[in-house]
């Protein structure tokens, strides 16, 4: 269940602020851009425009007959050329939201983090020298920021975490390069840390509800058992925050908006996470139910250490096929929305990754999610979207 934050609330802040706001989304066909984008797009008095940048749009376009403010633009951010010729023309951008990233390296790889400097590298160029009125750029990293230490005891990060020594992240590549380029500028800029993300997309590679739904699917049209498969310790353990995507767009929200300085959000981090601590073997139930499979008698037989989502989905690309013509449902392919190689690793997490949300809780945002919530809240989207049954 999704709990109102307390003060400051964000309308108050905004309508504090009597500047006209534009703002840009970087990644705006992801899970967090894409809400974002709506948030925005619905708040007309205070956002004279939003311009969505992404390679490619959604099949459902963000904009509807009403959101006369909202523009897209498809751009390349690792060309250049192309980025200058179709970013350079924005002059009137008062807040960035980074959300985006190059995903054809691994993660770990210097590959990665130089494609992902140049992509900021590039926008950075060709908006700051333009956009007079920049106030704030919002940088979206993740909880990866974080490497638990090596006695393998159980900590909540916060935001002050060391980083770690002698490793590729390109995290650290890109807030390098924010505050580099921005010292010594009127602009203000802040670092956003989610945990696992749950929301709505076809095209997002860590893609979690998709992957679930599509599981659940097949399940139910098999009729087979709506197994669990990863380690003991992820099914019956807190190891890993899930982050809403509302609430990571209304936390970035919040903290562009704090332009008089009432939350000190310059120049900070913030874990931006549900707040509630879960365990599948709680919410496991609850889901199959959501999906109307089979659930095994037996607590015992929804979990299985034997099973790999990659080898039980191998085949069954033509089942989801035959689930999208029965359904009629919008035309993807299962890798469109699920990546089974994603679920064994998230399942099978060697460590704990578990933030601390007392810096935000402190400084005022309030807003807390309930995972299991959360998870059926983004099925129904899912369904309404008519991208599952």
């Amino acid at each position: 269940m999704v709990q109102s934050r307390d003060r400051p609330k964000l309308s108050e802040v905004m309508a504090d602020n009597n500047n006209v706001n534009v703002a840009i989304i970087f990644g705006v066909t992801g899970l967090v851009g894409r809400e974002l984008a709506k948030k925005l797009i619905s708040k007309k008095s205070k956002w004279k425009k939003i311009y969505g940048i992404a390679r490619n749009p959604e099949i459902i376009p963000i904009k509807d007959s009403s959101s006369s403010n909202y523009h897209f633009i498809s751009c390349d951010l690792l060309d250049p050329v192309e980025t200058k010729q179709k970013l350079s023309v924005l002059h009137d951008v008062t807040h960035m939201f980074w959300i985006t990233w190059a995903s054809q390296f691994p993660l770990d790889s210097p590959e990665c983090c130089e494609q992902n400097k140049a992509m900021m590298s590039n926008a950075l160029s060709v908006i700051l020298p333009k956009a007079k009125s920049l106030k704030h750029f919002s940088l979206q990293t993740g909880m990866s920021h974080y490497v638990p230490p090596v006695n393998g005891r159980t900590v909540l990060f916060d935001e002050e975490w060391p980083r770690a020594a002698n490793c590729y992240n390109f995290y650290y590549v890109l807030e390098d390069l924010l505050q580099e380029t921005l010292v010594g500028s009127k602009v203000t800029w802040s670092v956003h840390r989610p945990g696992l993300l749950l929301g709505s997309s076809h095209r997002t590679l860590f893609n979690f509800i998709g992957s679930l739904c599509v599981y659940g699917a097949v399940c139910k049209h098999l009729n087979l058992p709506f197994v669990f498969g990863g380690s003991r310790m992820c099914w019956e353990e807190s190891y890993m925050d899930a982050s809403d995507a509302r609430l990571v767009a209304e936390l970035q929200l919040w903290a562009a908006m704090d332009d008089d300085g009432i939350c000190s959000t310059d120049g900070q981090a913030f874990n931006s996470i549900n707040g509630s601590n879960f365990t599948w073997k709680q919410i496991w139930p609850s889901l199959a139910k959501k999906f109307g499979v089979t659930v095994p008698e037996e607590e015992e037989d929804m979990f299985s250490e034997d099973f790999w989502f990659t080898s039980a989905m191998r085949d069954k690309k033509k089942v989801w096929e035959e689930i999208v013509m029965k359904e009629n449902l919008i035309q993807t392919k299962m890798e469109d929305l699920a990546n089974w190689q994603f679920m064994d690793i998230l399942f099978r997490y060697p460590v704990k990754l578990l933030g601390s949300r007392a810096k935000v809780d402190r400084l005022g945002f309030t807003m807390r999610c309930k995972t299991l919530d959360s998870i059926l809240y983004w099925i129904d989207i899912m369904r309404d979207e008519k991208f599952i049954p």
